[in-house]
């Protein structure tokens, strides 16, 4: 009997297609950002956790939309402006 190997895909394949995760980055630093930016961001500083936060809720709406896989959702890392 052989062993069986498990697989990390990244991707489901119930999903036709999925986004990058440079292209999620890109929407996420041109649609949430600037929010993030203008809410929590008064005094100039980044505020890293708001980010952190805002692209964790941004995978998570992507994923729910099918925009990308459960894998994706649970294993990107966050973008550098996240202080990450």
């Amino acid at each position: 009997m052989g062993q069986s190997a498990v697989i990390n895909q990244s991707w489901d394949s119930s999903l036709s297609t999925v986004i990058t995760r440079e292209e999620a980055i890109h929407g996420w630093l041109e649609c949430v950002l600037p929010f993030v930016t203008e809410q929590w961001e008064k005094d100039g500083e980044p505020d890293y956790i708001a980010r952190s936060e805002s692209f964790s809720d941004y995978a998570d709406n992507l994923r729910e939309n099918g925009d990308i896989s459960e894998w994706q959702c649970f294993n990107w890392t966050h973008p550098v402006e996240c202080g990450e």
